[in-house]
């Protein structure tokens, strides 16, 4: 074999396995708005939610001396006096909410 068609079979091999490492990357976590809207589904079940909110950036978040990559979000509930601020964390990865907590308002 010439040394031509081995470098020309080496470069295409790098740029397939590329490709297909970036395309499993995007396979393994979901986007925030699916994030969004599994959060919303979950908490739809204690109440009517009436405003959300998600960051786009996945972030690092610690919980029991674990790391994930998560989305930030939000809802807002309404009660009978007044609106509920809930803010939580979904695992990119995998879509479950780690933790849900009521914020100040």
């Amino acid at each position: 074999m010439k040394l031509r068609n081995v470098v020309i079979v080496a470069g295409l091999g790098v740029v397939v396995g590329y490709l297909m490492k970036d395309q499993i990357d995007k396979q393994q976590s979901i986007t925030p708005e699916k994030a969004l809207k599994a959060a919303k589904n979950a908490l739809k079940q204690q109440g009517s939610i009436n405003g959300s909110w998600i960051y786009m950036q996945p972030e690092e978040f610690i919980k029991n001396g674990l790391t994930y990559t998560v989305y930030r979000g939000g809802v807002t509930r309404e009660n009978e006096e007044d609106n509920t601020q809930l803010e939580f964390y979904v695992d990119a990865e995998t879509g479950a909410i780690l933790e849900v907590a009521e914020t100040a308002s």
